[in-house]
């Protein structure tokens, strides 16, 4: 028997296309006039970004070069929380860590859910961990739950995977 059409929303990040962008900000920088014999670094690890520079003004054009270019590459700057404060590094820079967003947590997960259920449609949600599951009879209310959440305004980032049809 065939399954009934499904798909999984998450937060998950294109490392890659946030590697590129990323490339792309430090070439920038690199070649920028305002930017020469400055001391400035973008670096990623595991689940933050790592932004240093030699002063807060600096600071604040590396944020803005680099969120041009993740927007250029599709990247949802959604999945990064910008407000973090800015801490005095070494060797007189300041630093800041940027969180990047990965899974939904549980508010999250409930937000989706309610909008869901707010649809009025013949789908079941389900809440898996840090995703949440749809399945419906017709796609076509598939499509109409992708729409609502692409148009609702979360604060947080959600993507659409493992479609099934």
């Amino acid at each position: 028997m065939a399954q009934d059409p499904s798909f999984d929303i998450v937060s998950k990040l294109d490392r890659p296309e946030l590697q590129n962008a990323v490339s792309q900000a430090m070439t920038e920088i690199q070649t920028r006039f305002d930017f020469k014999g400055s001391n400035s670094e973008i670096k990623i690890t595991d689940d933050q970004l790592v932004l240093t520079s030699e002063n807060e003004i600096k600071l604040k054009q590396v944020i803005d070069v680099l969120t041009t270019k993740m927007a250029k590459r599709g990247i949802s700057l959604k999945a990064f929380d910008f407000d973090s404060k800015i801490e005095a590094a070494t060797g007189q820079t300041v630093r800041m860590k940027v969180k990047i967003q990965n899974g939904l947590d549980k508010e999250q997960t409930k937000q989706i859910t309610t909008l869901i259920k707010d649809q009025k449609l013949k789908v079941q949600a389900t809440i898996q961990g840090d995703s949440v599951r749809v399945v419906g009879k017709k796609k076509d209310d598939l499509q109409e739950v992708m729409a609502a959440i692409r148009n609702a305004n979360f604060n947080f980032d959600a993507n659409f995977t493992n479609f099934k049809g």
